[in-house]
């Protein structure tokens, strides 16, 4: 929002900004209780004073990443019989879990509290906005929570008919009476990808990475995004050969001598220098991007093909598990590419924000499948310990959207305003 003052006269220039300071004040007077008033959040409502309400709603900055689970006795913000967009996979509940402690625990920051999901004021912040999650099936896990979380006020219409036919992998859905989009764009690896193993696709098969090329399927569509959530992990695990220009430079655990072995991290690394790149250089690109990171799996007793599961049914502390290994490298990783893209993008004016979930899934063994939750396409001998339960510790994801969405809202008006001033 930019003011021009038209004025000759410096007396009713200075009048005029007067009033518009004076407006602006009333505004964020208003506006607040207003959401506050008409909020119908399904959680029970808290006995908070008026200055508890204020602190809240200026979004008192903290780091929000760093803290610990507590118990939370009163429950999840919907359950599977009261949101009926929550796919079989993640429907541990409907496939008969017997356990429903993992839904009783809050994230606690150390400097602060973090709000709760309030309905009314993500559906504010997003009105006749475009958000888009360019994702992997964890990414894709992320949108149903936010679609079960927003289903306590409004129901969106399925419109992605007008936009792709492969209404599988990419999805539109359209909130009418706020005049918001909300979408999901299919690509695990970021970049250009293909099938490279002889016997076909599968789990664990051979795949060729292009990694000075973002995939279109994503970066043709994101140009007049107003925020896009992006995320990747779990599939850099695979054989995977990787190419520049053109030509073969490497692989990870593609078995192949004439080939020069390398990291899991080097790919992982490329494809968010590529993708954050491709964000950089789109021409009518003035979104936020927001890097959610790592979400870390939890198997015991074998890996995901070897028996492994997660039968736990209570978080880890953060003294009995640490952020270390492949996880800390994965974070440390997209971290990094994060910083050079903030640091570039300031140049030209474009917000590069972290979500760094990372840290307090390591800490939600309880909190996966594990053996309850059904697919289609999945053999069910093996046990889901990648994606999250919904409800589950996943809606804390949507908690931290909401947060930093309002506090980049705040910084950008405040930085409005002293334009005015």
């Amino acid at each position: 929002m930019k003011f021009h003052a038209t004025e000759h006269s410096s007396g009713n220039s200075s009048q005029k900004r007067l009033f518009l300071i004076a407006f602006t004040l009333i505004f964020l007077t208003i506006i607040p209780l207003y959401l506050l008033k008409n909020s119908r959040s399904p959680l029970p409502s808290h006995s908070v004073n008026i200055s508890d309400l204020r602190s809240r709603e200026r979004v008192k900055e903290c780091d929000i990443f760093t803290g610990k689970w507590v118990p939370y006795l009163r429950g999840p913000y919907y359950t599977n019989a009261t949101c009926n967009l929550i796919i079989d996979q993640q429907n541990c509940m409907k496939f008969g879990r017997p356990d429903t402690e993992f839904m009783k625990w809050r994230w606690r920051p150390e400097e602060c509290e973090l709000p709760f999901f309030n309905t009314v004021q993500f559906l504010g912040v997003v009105r006749w906005k475009w958000l888009g999650f360019v994702w992997d099936s964890v990414g894709m896990n992320q949108m149903q929570s936010l679609l079960c979380l927003l289903a306590s006020v409004v129901h969106p219409v399925d419109v992605s008919h007008k936009y792709t036919s492969d209404t599988t992998y990419f999805r539109y859905w359209f909130y009418s009476d706020y005049r918001f989009t909300l979408a999901t764009l299919w690509s695990p690896f970021l970049v250009k990808s293909c099938d490279a193993d002889p016997s076909g696709h599968s789990l664990n098969s051979l795949m060729n990475l292009y990694l000075d090329q973002a995939d279109k399927a994503w970066a043709s569509q994101i140009e007049n995004f107003d925020y896009v959530v992006i995320s990747a992990g779990q599939w850099f695990f695979r054989p995977l050969i990787y190419y520049l220009n053109g030509q073969i430079v490497s692989c990870h655990n593609c078995n192949k001598e004439n080939i020069t072995a390398v990291t899991k991290y080097y790919g992982y690394r490329m494809a968010f220098r590529t993708a954050f790149g491709t964000l950089l250089r789109l021409k009518g690109f003035k979104g936020i991007t927001f890097l959610r990171t790592f979400s870390p799996s939890h198997f015991e007793n074998g890996a995901w093909n070897a028996g492994g599961s997660c039968p736990r049914t209570k978080p880890y502390t953060s003294e009995e598990m640490k952020l270390e290994d492949y996880n800390l490298e994965f974070y440390l990783t997209q971290v990094e590419e994060l910083k050079k893209a903030e640091k570039e993008g300031r140049k030209r004016g474009l917000k590069f924000v972290l979500l760094a979930t990372t840290e307090a899934m390591l800490l939600r063994p309880d909190g996966h499948p594990n053996h309850y939750g059904h697919s289609l396409h999945r053999n069910m001998t093996v046990a889901d310990c990648v994606h999250w339960c919904l409800p589950g510790p996943i809606d804390t994801w949507n908690e931290f959207l909401l947060y930093v969405m309002k506090r980049e809202a705040q910084r950008s008006f405040r930085g409005e305003l002293q334009k005015i001033v």
